[in-house]
């Protein structure tokens, strides 16, 4: 499914994918953020992803031309999750809106896990 903006001169269209890359790349840009995660269904493990799949760490539903954005993210240890997580919530909200035009019905994150550099 896309978003569909309609105005005097016609209809917008934006992809899924559009609207996921904008957030993935607001997202990695926040401070501690490590990157986008994917859960592996078979056996249960996370994966951190690299730049170019990051979008596979988003899910986005648009229902009435308002999109409702779930991340999956890895965090930096010794950082504060929770506000993380808020900084993330505001910022890929302002951004998502600004850039596309669409109303952002809310941001939820998913920590999947904590990265320990030794």
């Amino acid at each position: 499914m896309s978003a569909k903006l309609e105005n005097q001169y016609g209809t917008i269209t934006i992809e899924n994918e559009v609207i996921a890359r904008v957030a993935g790349l607001t997202a990695i840009d926040c401070y501690g953020i490590v990157g986008m995660a994917a859960k592996n269904v078979k056996d249960g493990l996370v994966q951190l992803l690299k730049r170019e799949s990051l979008t596979k760490g988003i899910r986005i539903n648009i229902v009435e031309e308002r999109v409702s954005i779930d991340l999956h993210i890895i965090v930096e240890y010794g950082t504060n999750i929770t506000a993380i997580a808020e900084n993330i919530i505001s910022t890929v909200k302002y951004k998502v809106e600004t850039v596309c035009g669409i109303a952002v019905e809310q941001v939820n994150v998913f920590v999947e896990g904590v990265r320990v550099d030794g």
